[in-house]
């Protein structure tokens, strides 16, 4: 998990970690690689802070500021229109969450088998939930191993941020789009110039922050990006129209997200580090194949591209799915609507 800047010597640490996550993504950018003020400060911070270890930190606040933005974004897809879209998918998100999470809870039994995790850590390791939402049940939950969970976790996060933009990105996925493409209202237009944000963007900006904050307080699932996202999608159902963000606002917030996910892997704190990463890797893949499957038969029964498809039923955060169905021109307010019914499903229950 990323450090708190209170813990000694802080600037200097700070400063070192947000220079890496710019210069990776200034390389991803130069390189024209999918997402790359995601990915570039995920690999560049994870790969220095492990061979530099305790030389970086990362601020919880700056990636919650990110999960605002992101969240903000979400909102603005959610008109009225999209979201009686939404509720016309209701029987459907039902179902392929039902069948994501089975092939989940299969894939934990064959991973507790094959390695000295008892299934309930293994379960906690495979579940298609956010990160920082499956290592706080982790944490919360006894007779845990929340090392397992967060290295399985991460890994699986990271293999899903980068496999999932490359195959949405391929030649097979552009075709496959050709006959299927997205039927539900196209999203307002997301990125703009910083003097489009005023005055309405101030309204929304203390929108978002204040639900952040509450729904923080009240251990509400993914208050920083649900909140924002709810929020905004209230206030414009009002007739108030949120303005769109400019690219830079945009690639801080995902530098923000990236960053703090390359902190959190931690390969040094494993006792058998071979075994649980070939464990992890084979169970990304696994997820990862299986929502390929689950995506195809999506697509067959509603007419939706298969990238949508995808990113709607990908077992990643919701804030990553986000950022890829934005940058991709994917169904946004789809997308959001399977990720949030998922959240909801796995991690409501468990706050009760």
């Amino acid at each position: 998990m990323s450090k708190e800047l209170s813990e000694g010597r802080p600037w200097p640490r700070f400063v070192l970690t947000l220079a890496t996550a710019i210069a990776g993504g200034f390389v991803f950018d130069l390189l024209h690689l999918p997402i790359p003020w995601l990915l570039g400060p995920m690999i560049a911070v994870l790969i220095g802070s492990n061979l530099l270890r305790e030389h970086y930190a990362w601020p919880g606040r700056i990636r919650n500021g990110g999960m605002i933005v992101v969240g903000y974004t979400i909102g603005l897809a959610m008109t009225s229109a999209a979201l009686r879209e939404m509720v016309r998918h209701l029987p459907s998100m039902l179902l392929m969450t039902v069948f994501l999470l089975l092939f989940c809870a299969g894939l934990a039994f064959v991973v507790s088998k094959l390695s000295d995790a008892d299934y309930r850590t293994a379960l906690l390791g495979s579940i298609p939930g956010g990160l920082t939402q499956v290592v706080t049940l982790a944490e919360e939950t006894e007779g845990i191993d929340l090392t397992i969970v967060t290295v399985t976790q991460v890994i699986r996060l990271m293999m899903i941020i980068i496999c999932v933009p490359l195959l949405v990105f391929s030649p097979i996925f552009e075709t496959a789009g050709k006959g299927a493409a997205d039927t539900a209202p196209a999203a307002v237009q997301t990125v703009a110039s910083w003097s489009s944000l005023w005055p309405n963007g101030l309204a929304f900006a203390a929108v978002c922050v204040v639900l952040a904050l509450v729904g923080h307080k009240i251990k509400f699932p993914t208050a920083f990006l649900l909140g924002p996202a709810i929020g905004t999608a209230i206030i414009q159902l009002t007739g108030l129209h949120g303005p769109a963000l400019p690219s830079a606002l945009i690639n801080a917030a995902q530098l923000a997200i990236g960053t703090n996910v390359g902190l959190m892997l931690k390969p040094g704190r494993l006792t058998h580090k071979v075994r649980t990463f070939s464990l992890a890797i084979g169970s990304g893949l696994s997820l990862i194949m299986g929502a390929l499957g689950l995506a195809y038969l999506l697509t067959t029964f509603e007419s939706v591209s298969a990238a949508t498809a995808l990113l709607s039923l990908a077992p990643g955060g919701m804030d990553q799915m986000g950022i890829i169905a934005h940058e991709i021109g994917a169904d946004l307010s789809m997308v959001a609507g399977y990720q949030v019914f998922r959240t909801f499903f796995i991690f409501w229950p468990c706050r009760r």
